[in-house]
């Protein structure tokens, strides 16, 4: 059997080396901090409910209206046979 021939160094020499410059590394600027108070939050949660709610009522009357079409389609086809 042949065996692969391995390099004597197994990690090969850096391809650039890093000079350190004398420029100042920019300071990151933090974000304003942002108080949030228990009225707050109860407003946010109050109005997801809502928001929630009235996309629940929307997809149930699409629903209905989808099976009230489904019907009559249904009814006129037998009155026009009859």
């Amino acid at each position: 059997m042949f065996l692969p021939k391995y390099p004597d160094s197994p990690t090969p020499p850096p391809a650039h080396t890093h000079t350190p410059t004398d420029t100042p590394v920019p300071v990151r600027r933090s974000l304003p901090s942002v108080s949030i108070d228990q009225k707050t939050v109860v407003a946010l949660v109050v109005g997801g409910v809502v928001f929630t709610a009235l996309l629940a009522a929307v997809a149930v009357t699409a629903i209905s209206v989808a099976v009230a079409a489904v019907v009559l389609r249904s009814m006129l086809r037998d009155h026009h046979r009859g």
